[in-house]
């Protein structure tokens, strides 16, 4: 497959230098750093969540793993879930489910970046497909995108907590 073009199109119209990357399929952001030969701390992740049934773009490194119970805490919300498959598909049709770059894809669709994702050096993200991703400065990335910085997220290597996405599917 080939990087999508939209996701050319935007990191060309923003001015942003990047390299495309292809692999074979990977399902996981820890898949696609292998597969890139990165370290998870340096790819970073899109996951989808709800927050009392608003949409939310959540960025963090493929190292680390969603804490529900902090999100729902910093949000102030009720209620806060992970996307289900058919919402991710309604919400972003022009990507593979679980393939979402961190881009801004829709006006009203906050984009938070967990404050562990800062890094002096390129991040690598997919590209819209399994099979391919961007390597981009995190800089550029960060001034193109301009995310909400927010700590929602603990190591994903720890005990599974109450209120991690791996154990609880919603706060």
């Amino acid at each position: 497959m080939a990087t999508a073009t939209w996701v050319k199109n935007e990191l060309e119209q923003q001015h942003v230098p990047y390299e495309e990357l292809h692999h074979p399929q990977a399902y996981s952001a820890q898949a696609v750093a292998q597969q890139e030969h990165v370290s998870g701390h340096r790819v970073a992740k899109v996951v989808i969540a709800l927050a009392d049934g608003r949409p939310l773009v959540l960025v963090l490194p493929a190292s680390r793993r969603v804490r529900l119970d902090q999100l729902a805490e910093l949000l102030g919300a009720e209620r806060v879930c992970l996307a289900r498959e058919d919402e991710l598909r309604q919400l972003f049709p022009d990507c593979e489910v679980g393939a979402i770059p961190p881009l801004r894809h829709w006006p009203g669709i906050e984009v938070i970046m967990d404050g562990t994702l800062r890094c002096d050096d390129a991040i690598v993200f997919q590209a819209a497909t399994h099979s391919d991703a961007v390597l981009v400065s995190f800089d550029s990335w960060f001034q193109m995108v301009q995310p909400r910085v927010e700590a929602f997220s603990e190591p994903a290597d720890t005990q599974a907590a109450k209120g991690s996405w791996e154990e609880e599917g919603e706060i």
